[in-house]
């Protein structure tokens, strides 16, 4: 009788073990799909505010067509990517790389540096590449707990058997590390 009260404690240990892991697990990945959309509000806004920048800039600089176009193409991939994927973070930094040569650009033209319209956009344009910033590290910090817990024993049994995999961290690569410069 002992005994078979023993083994129940044991199997009632093991399913309330087995439940809490896979809520955790469940709860963590539902972290990293909440951290992803945050991601994706912030880099849709700006998106939005690329636009307006070029037509600003376009009556000042007209003949910076390279310039203007890059920030367009940039802005076309990282919308047209897979969102989620490496190849988003990859159009994403190309977006950070195009967005520092137009305020490079606009440091040749004073008059476009005074237009209230363009520091403004810019002002919320930087405003929101700090967002976009704080949300990759929200959404790195849930990937790290995510693939901490999927891979600790005996965690890792559990979550192979219900097929959790690894997620990706979202990276900046070297170019475009760091918020984008406005200088006046």
């Amino acid at each position: 009788m002992l005994l078979l009260i023993v083994i129940a404690l044991i199997v009632v240990a093991v399913v309330i073990y087995l439940i809490a892991t896979y809520n955790g697990l469940v709860k963590l990945r539902n972290r990293i799909e909440a951290a992803w959309s945050q991601i994706d509000v912030q880099l849709k806004r700006r998106y939005d505010l690329i636009p307006n920048l070029i037509e600003t800039v376009k009556g000042y600089a007209a003949h910076e067509r390279t310039t203007l176009e890059s920030v367009i193409d940039a802005r076309n991939r990282a919308m047209a990517a897979p969102s989620g994927s490496h190849e988003q973070a990859e159009a994403e930094n190309a977006i950070t790389g195009a967005l520092r040569q137009l305020f490079a650009l606009s440091e040749a033209y004073p008059d476009l540096k005074a237009n209230q319209n363009f520091a403004q956009l810019q002002e919320e344009l930087t405003s929101t590449e700090d967002r976009i910033a704080y949300a990759r590290q929200f959404f790195n910090d849930s990937v790290l707990k995510y693939n901490s817990k999927i891979q600790v024993f005996p965690a890792v049994l559990l979550a192979n058997a219900m097929g959790y995999k690894a997620r990706e961290y979202f990276e900046a690569d070297d170019d475009s590390r760091g918020p984008v410069q406005v200088t006046f």
